[in-house]
């Protein structure tokens, strides 16, 4: 033995790996085929299969019984086809993520990864998990919690190497016995035998329930208290579960009713953007006259005031409808016990951020200014903080228009009673922050100094020549003789 060592005898299975190529390339040969360049070569592949050793003992045996691309990658690896190992390793990783979604919730799984729509409705069962590309699984599965972002970002670049490096695709890239083996460890340790943390299993775990059993509503804060602990990318990503479940057309009563429990849990949790998603996902089903979707995706933005998320066509024409019923209120009887209602709708389509459509934008405002300045007898109390709290989110533009609003007869009207005057003196010092314009502070500080009062103000000439529009002045040049 040690002198066979010593000449520097190979060893069996290097030996075994020789003739097996010497045999291979030969056939090769003898078709006429080319053979310089087809197999790694022969050391490349000993590190290979060496290094395999280790990342398999991370697999425990249970799962190798259906590893069948793992069996695959290692005997193209062996047979110096690096590039086919890739891909079987490949095929596997997918395998396994395809496994674990069908074994966690299918339709949680569509409703993330597939956001289109038009390409959600035809998804439904394990079969057709084929039909999702390849990076939104990814994308999917780690956003549910399937896949850690550090696995995601592992996995990822396999995909990457498979894509530019694999026999999927013709390309000159060489790859090395350990890279293929640190690839198999990331695919065993980052997908499958990873745990699911504490909020996949709780996630999963209240998904199950929903489809399963009537919630107790007296128990919603306890089921729902790791909502608190979501990371922001989970959170949106349980929203459009619940989401896709209440408007999907096949829900059952319970399945609805539980997503109405849950929803307003869940909402302050949901950032901007997955909120935006939900109104557009609204408008969608209404464009594609999906109208029970539509109606149950309202239902849910109805239920936590998310009017305004809803699309700008139908935001505009909520917001006009709505101005119709607060200005009927402030000129009908008893309006200041009727005013807060519409006052307070108004607030929930105008939204955190003061978004105003700019087809009904004059005509929010001059409403805005007349409800606030009231009537002689004063203002509705109760709508008072509506008003305030749509003041607060105007922006400059607005303002401008605010501070303009005593051209308009409605305005002017109400500014000769004394309340309407003192709301005046206050509505001016709210916008004073938000005009910016020069000519608009030029033309504050002579509304300020006017002597009379201020349903005259547009009787006044500098005043009426600083409000009116600007235009451009046109130079005339005389014609040539």
């Amino acid at each position: 033995m040690n002198e066979i060592a010593r000449r520097g005898a190979q060893p069996p299975a290097e030996n075994d790996l020789e003739r097996f190529e010497e045999m291979l390339l030969d056939q090769l040969a003898e078709a006429g085929l080319p053979t310089d360049g087809v197999l790694v070569e022969l050391q490349e592949r000993e590190q290979a299969l060496a290094s395999f050793g280790g990342a398999l003992r991370r697999l425990p045996m249970e799962d190798r019984g259906r590893s069948v691309y793992v069996s695959k990658m290692i005997t193209a690896a062996a047979a110096g086809l690096f590039d086919a190992a890739l891909n079987y390793l490949w095929n596997e990783t997918v395998g396994e993520l395809r496994r674990r979604v069908a074994g966690y919730d299918l339709a949680y799984f569509f409703d993330i990864a597939v956001p289109s729509h038009d390409r959600r409705k035809h998804l439904s069962t394990e079969d057709d998990l084929v039909k999702v590309d390849d990076i939104d699984l990814l994308r999917a599965t780690r956003e549910i919690g399937l896949l850690s972002a550090t696995g995601h970002a592992q996995i990822d670049h396999i995909r990457y190497m498979r894509n530019y490096a694999s026999a999927a695709h013709p390309n000159q890239v060489e790859l090395t016995g350990m890279q293929l083996a640190a690839w198999l460890e990331t695919c065993v340790r980052q997908v499958i035998t990873l745990p699911y943390d504490t909020i996949t299993a709780e996630t999963g775990k209240l998904l199950a329930n929903i489809k399963k059993d009537q919630l107790d509503p007296s128990e919603v804060k306890n089921t729902t208290a790791f909502f608190e602990d979501l990371p922001a990318d989970r959170a949106d990503a349980l929203g459009a579960g619940l989401f896709g479940l209440y408007t999907n057309t096949s829900r059952t009563p319970i399945v609805a009713d539980n997503v109405l429990l849950l929803w307003p849990e869940l909402w302050p949790e949901i950032s901007q953007e997955a909120r935006q998603r939900f109104g557009v996902q609204y408008g969608r089903f209404s464009a594609s006259a999906d109208m029970t979707q539509a109606r149950a995706a309202k239902e849910l933005l109805n239920l936590v005031d998310g009017g305004a998320y809803l699309p700008e066509n139908e935001r505009a024409a909520e917001i006009d409808g709505v101005l119709d019923d607060l200005l009927a209120a402030h000129h009908g009887y008893n309006n200041f016990h009727t005013e807060p209602a519409p006052a307070r709708s108004l607030a929930v389509l105008v939204g955190q951020y003061g978004n105003v459509p700019d087809a009904v934008e004059g005509k929010y405002v001059l409403t805005l200014v007349e409800v606030f300045l009231g009537n002689e007898w004063g203002v509705s109390n109760a709508a008072v903080a509506s008003y305030d709290q749509l003041f607060g989110k105007l922006t400059s533009s607005q303002a401008s228009r605010v501070l303009r609003s005593f051209t308009e007869t409605a305005i002017s009207a109400k500014l000769w009673s004394s309340k309407p005057q003192a709301r005046w003196k206050k509505l001016l010092d709210i916008i004073e922050p938000k005009l910016t314009a020069r000519s608009d502070r030029e033309l504050l500080e002579a509304v300020r100094a006017f002597t009379g009062t201020p349903d005259k103000l547009a009787s006044d000439t500098k005043i009426a020549r600083l409000a009116a529009p600007r235009t451009r002045r046109v130079i005339r040049r005389p014609k040539k003789k």
